[in-house]
């Protein structure tokens, strides 16, 4: 095993020690819509890579799904809108990809959205059906190594 795919191991284990909640919405855009699969944390290796992380702090995990990785997720996917609506949703807020996505996904199960900087460690993004979940969009970092220094001290 080499050192990045022990790290690689190592990070996602302790994320999801600390994690608040196991379950995911993933979204990504594939053939110009964008998609939202529901899985659990077993598939972040799958669907996860390492990448240096800004401003010195180590190395970070990030969903930045290649094609291959986004037809890993597709059985467990349904399309939520497409790319253009996406985008347009994009231009026209002061909110970037991820929160966007993360709106859609809540008014689609019928709630409220409201930005919010609630911890991984605290809970999820959503609760659907009594289950919490955390939402991803591609491109999304999860952790760097030096923020999973800090909780862990």
């Amino acid at each position: 095993m080499t050192t990045n795919t022990a790290l690689f191991a190592s990070m996602i284990d302790t994320y999801n020690d600390m994690a608040y909640t196991h379950e995911y919405i993933w979204g990504f855009i594939y053939n110009h819509n964008v998609y939202m699969a529901h899985t659990d944390s077993k598939v972040m290796p799958y669907v996860c890579k390492l990448d240096k992380a800004s401003r010195g702090a180590g190395y970070a995990l990030r969903f930045c799904p290649n094609t291959d990785q986004k037809l890993y997720l597709m059985p467990k996917a349904e399309v939520v809108c497409s790319e253009d609506y996406f985008n347009n949703m994009v231009e026209n807020s002061k909110y970037n990809n991820g929160e966007i996505f993360e709106k859609i996904v809540t008014e689609r199960y019928g709630q409220t959205w409201e930005k919010d900087n609630v911890p991984f460690t605290k809970g999820g993004d959503i609760t659907v059906d009594g289950v919490a979940y955390q939402i991803k969009f591609q491109k999304a970092t999860f952790c760097n190594e030096k923020s999973l220094a800090n909780l862990t001290k």
